[in-house]
């Protein structure tokens, strides 16, 4: 046995016990233990971590521990300007300029919905078993957000999310605010319902699809190809867009030729 003093920042203690967090402290660690091995045995999906300090040394997670090693463990943070050889993966959650994807686990259909809005792709289906997850998210380069620290602590898996928050808009900020969204949203430019584009439609073209309300007040449609559901701008639209107001302007700089709304009427 070898003994390392750990100190995790930031939202990383909320994952530890209470006499543990905000400290420095000296667990016990077998003599072949990495750096990963520990961090996760102490309670922190290695997921969460963006940068480690071994003795005020950039580490990777296969670094072995070695008796009095100090070791100091810093969570994501996609604002953070962290040169490249200093992090603990090849590349961030987020690589601008592309648009981040994910996956949702079976607990999280709220968030997902309110992502979808956002116009990120974001896959989600509610039996998905956690290999599934751990697999999509590996073959299609997806972030996994969850709140299961045993899921992002699968040895195959890169990029996830461990969601603090209990409650869909409360999520749909904290991940905004962790991985730095705003200027990547598109709102209602994907179906809430099949996670693919939305495209403009003519109004002629979806008359027989209104109800008669909708024909009265609205001009401006559109449709997604694969359900046929027609969107616009009805009465969960302003709801919609004061939520995404809190976390991005680009609800308010939305071009009206992509605007639509979660009104939907049901396909053909």
């Amino acid at each position: 046995m070898v003994t390392a003093s750990f100190r995790f920042y930031e939202q990383l203690n909320d994952f530890l016990p209470r006499a543990r967090r905000g400290r420095e402290f000296a667990p016990p660690c077998a003599r072949a233990a990495t750096v990963k091995h520990m961090i996760e045995a102490l309670g922190v999906p290695h997921t969460e971590v963006e940068l480690v300090l071994v003795n005020g040394e950039s580490s990777g997670f296969d670094r072995l521990l070695a008796e009095g090693d100090r070791v100091a463990v810093y969570p994501k943070c996609e604002t953070a300007d962290i040169a490249p050889p200093l992090r603990v993966r090849a590349r961030p959650l987020v690589a601008s300029p592309a648009r981040p994807r994910f996956v949702a686990d079976a607990h999280l259909g709220g968030l997902a919905r309110l992502l979808r809005m956002a116009g990120f792709d974001t896959l989600y289906d509610n039996r998905y078993h956690d290999d599934e997850i751990v697999a999509i998210a590996l073959d299609e380069d997806r972030v996994v957000l969850t709140r299961d620290r045993e899921l992002l602590k699968r040895r195959t898996l890169t990029h996830g999310c461990y969601l603090h928050a209990l409650k869909p808009a409360q999520q749909f900020q904290e991940l905004f605010d962790r991985l730095d969204l705003a200027a990547s949203a598109r709102p209602f430019t994907i179906c809430l319902h099949c996670n693919l584009p939305l495209r403009s439609v003519a109004k002629a073209d979806v008359l027989d699809r209104l109800p008669p309300s909708v024909r009265e007040l609205h001009d401006e449609f559109n449709t997604c190809d694969c359900c046929g559901r027609v969107f616009w701008r009805g009465s969960h639209h302003k709801r919609m867009t004061e939520l995404l107001a809190g976390v991005t302007d680009a609800a308010r700089r939305l071009p009206a030729a992509v605007e639509s709304a979660a009104n939907p009427a049901p396909g053909p």
